[in-house]
């Protein structure tokens, strides 16, 4: 009996220091992405997102498949610095849904000299190959 409750102990441990871990890492994401996107380094940008064809990008003219449309429309609708601006993510929430997957509501902020924009987004997070990348973006 004794050692079952250490065993769950251990187990309830791990799984609380997991957790954190996973989301910070996320964050920390989210946090080189801004950083790349304010240094007007759009590539830089996309290491936030899975780099495949499966990529899924929403917007509001419809859904983009893979890696490098979604950057050539990045850099299409974003030519240069002032175009893009200084973004801000603000989070709203970073969800686990499992060991594998985070969902993460928030809302985006482009500062800009030609006019500030912004709306929502929704990420969905995979871990693949031991590293979290963007799946899915929906951004409006």
């Amino acid at each position: 009996m004794k050692t079952i409750l250490l065993s769950l102990i251990t187990l309830l441990t791990i799984q609380s220091f997991a957790q954190p871990k996973n989301e910070l890492a996320i964050r920390n994401i989210l946090a080189t992405q801004t950083a790349a996107w304010n240094r007007g380094e759009i590539d830089n940008f996309m290491n936030g997102y899975w780099e495949n064809d499966s990529l899924m990008f929403i917007a509001k003219t419809g859904v983009t498949y893979g890696w490098t449309n979604t950057l050539n429309n990045y850099k299409k609708g974003y030519p240069d610095t002032a175009a893009m601006g200084k973004l801000v993510f603000t989070l709203i929430q970073v969800k686990k849904l499992s060991g594998k997957y985070y969902h993460v509501t928030g809302k985006w902020l482009l500062k800009r000299s030609i006019g500030d924009v912004g709306g929502h987004y929704t990420l969905l997070f995979k871990k693949i190959n031991g590293r979290w990348v963007i799946v899915s973006d929906h951004s409006s």
